[in-house]
């Protein structure tokens, strides 16, 4: 059986290697790896349910919903 996909074996890696020095420049690799591999580390927290960063969204205070329609009209200078 033959696979489909096949990685990339012995020289073919030196081969991607250079094109992708010479695509990014060598001083551009390591910060590039670095933010691969923050990356894959938020992945892993976010795939075990160790996400510790609270959602952004803030909750309704109670006076902005007893306002209603009259209040929003109010606010854009009446109609």
């Amino acid at each position: 059986m033959v696979p489909y996909l096949a990685l990339p074996e012995g020289g073919e890696w030196i081969v991607i290697l250079v094109i992708v020095v010479l695509l990014f420049g060598a001083k551009k690799l390591p910060e590039l790896t670095k933010n691969a591999a923050r990356a894959m580390n938020e992945f892993k927290k976010v795939q075990n349910g160790e996400d510790d960063d609270p959602p952004a969204v803030e909750p309704p205070s109670a006076e902005a919903g007893n306002r209603g329609a009259e209040g929003v009209r109010e606010e854009r200078g009446g109609s």
